[in-house]
């Protein structure tokens, strides 16, 4: 193991931190969850940063970091909806997204060309996006006093993002195939 491992490491520790937090979010535990998630989003930015400041990238942690990511707000929306704190139709929105892209991402890379794939612009917002709905939802489980009004802005925000940006990657992604070939 060498330096250029420890984002790497960073990551696999926040994918573990993925069944925990569902667990807490399950159990109505929202204080405990809400400083795991904090955490995994910490230890996001620190082998963010160690990665791009140190050079320490590779083939892996370019695929396991968005990995970590879906995988911790997949659960979360999952969780969230399974308590009743989120709608069902946004996780299955969410969700359907994430499997177009990672079907076509699959698809590309094994039929076209290597796949070297960057986040668009729509894409980073509508994770923002859908870390401000987890955030806010939880918050306000520990805070009631937090109003819930901002909440059906947020989820129809959520929805623009999340069918905007998935557009954009089939198409994005379908005209370099075309040009690929």
């Amino acid at each position: 193991m060498t330096r250029k491992d420890i984002p790497n490491l960073i990551t696999l520790l926040r994918i573990l931190l993925v069944a925990p937090v569902a667990w807490l979010l399950l159990e109505h535990r929202f204080a405990p969850a809400l400083g795991l998630f904090f955490l995994a989003g910490f230890s996001d930015a620190v082998d963010g940063f160690l990665a791009k400041q140190y050079g320490w990238t590779s083939r892996l942690g370019a695929l396991l970091d968005p990995l970590a990511d879906k995988l911790l707000l997949v659960t979360c929306y999952a969780a969230l909806a399974w308590i009743g704190l989120l709608p069902l139709w946004l996780l299955v929105l969410v969700v359907a997204r994430d499997v177009i892209i990672v079907a076509g991402a699959i698809v590309y890379n094994f039929r076209v060309a290597r796949l070297e794939a960057q986040p668009t612009l729509i894409s980073k917002l509508n994770t923002f996006l859908q870390i401000l709905l987890v955030l806010v939802v939880i918050v306000q489980q520990i805070a009631p006093w937090v109003p819930t009004g901002w909440n059906p802005l947020l989820i129809y925000a959520v929805t623009v993002s999340v069918v905007w940006s998935g557009l954009d990657y089939v198409v994005t992604w379908s005209r370099r195939a075309r040009a690929g070939r």
